[in-house]
Protein backbone atom coordinates (compact mmCIF):
# COMPACT_ATOMS: atom_id res chain seq x y z
CA UNK A 1 0.00 0.00 0.00
CA UNK A 2 1.26 3.47 -1.42
CA UNK A 3 1.37 6.15 1.77
CA UNK A 4 -0.49 9.51 0.65
CA UNK A 5 2.01 11.37 2.68
CA UNK A 6 5.13 10.18 0.89
CA UNK A 7 6.54 13.17 -1.25
CA UNK A 8 7.52 10.26 -3.63
CA UNK A 9 4.18 9.25 -4.32
CA UNK A 10 3.26 10.42 -7.80
CA UNK A 11 -0.27 8.49 -8.01
CA UNK A 12 -1.31 5.71 -9.73
CA UNK A 13 0.79 5.21 -12.94
CA UNK A 14 -1.73 3.58 -15.37
CA UNK A 15 -4.04 6.73 -14.85
CA UNK A 16 -1.11 8.71 -15.09
CA UNK A 17 -0.17 6.73 -18.61
CA UNK A 18 -3.95 7.14 -19.71
CA UNK A 19 -4.04 11.03 -19.13
CA UNK A 20 -0.44 11.59 -20.89
CA UNK A 21 -1.69 9.12 -23.69
CA UNK A 22 -4.94 11.07 -23.89
CA UNK A 23 -3.97 14.81 -23.90
CA UNK A 24 -1.40 13.74 -26.73
CA UNK A 25 -3.88 12.18 -29.05
CA UNK A 26 -6.25 15.83 -28.21
CA UNK A 27 -3.47 18.01 -29.09
CA UNK A 28 -0.88 15.99 -31.49
CA UNK A 29 2.41 17.50 -31.26
CA UNK A 30 1.48 20.66 -29.82
CA UNK A 31 1.48 18.35 -26.58
CA UNK A 32 5.33 18.51 -24.42
CA UNK A 33 5.05 14.37 -24.36
CA UNK A 34 4.52 13.54 -28.14
CA UNK A 35 8.05 14.53 -29.40
CA UNK A 36 9.87 12.50 -27.41
CA UNK A 37 7.64 9.44 -27.14
CA UNK A 38 7.58 9.73 -31.24
CA UNK A 39 11.78 9.97 -30.79
CA UNK A 40 11.88 6.83 -28.54
CA UNK A 41 9.20 5.01 -30.91
CA UNK A 42 11.74 5.61 -33.79
CA UNK A 43 14.92 4.51 -31.94
CA UNK A 44 13.19 1.32 -30.80
CA UNK A 45 12.08 0.68 -34.43
CA UNK A 46 15.40 1.19 -35.39
CA UNK A 47 17.01 -0.74 -33.10
CA UNK A 48 14.26 -3.75 -33.94
CA UNK A 49 15.43 -3.73 -37.26
CA UNK A 50 19.11 -3.99 -35.97
CA UNK A 51 18.93 -6.50 -33.69
CA UNK A 52 18.21 -10.13 -34.70
CA UNK A 53 15.71 -11.07 -31.39
CA UNK A 54 13.74 -7.76 -31.94
CA UNK A 55 10.88 -6.94 -34.68
CA UNK A 56 10.21 -3.80 -35.59
CA UNK A 57 6.97 -3.76 -34.01
CA UNK A 58 8.45 -4.85 -30.64
CA UNK A 59 10.94 -2.34 -30.90
CA UNK A 60 8.62 0.37 -31.38
CA UNK A 61 6.10 -0.06 -29.03
CA UNK A 62 8.81 -0.58 -26.64
CA UNK A 63 10.59 2.62 -27.58
CA UNK A 64 7.70 4.41 -27.05
CA UNK A 65 6.94 2.63 -23.83
CA UNK A 66 9.81 3.57 -22.33
CA UNK A 67 9.69 7.16 -23.35
CA UNK A 68 6.32 7.08 -21.74
CA UNK A 69 7.42 6.06 -18.83
CA UNK A 70 10.36 8.38 -18.57
CA UNK A 71 7.91 11.51 -19.01
CA UNK A 72 5.57 10.03 -16.26
CA UNK A 73 8.61 8.79 -13.84
CA UNK A 74 11.58 10.86 -14.11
Amino acid sequence: MQNPDDPNNKGDLIGDAREEIVGMAKQGLAHPSTKPVLTGAAIGAVAGVILPVVSLPIGLIAGAGFMLYRRLRP
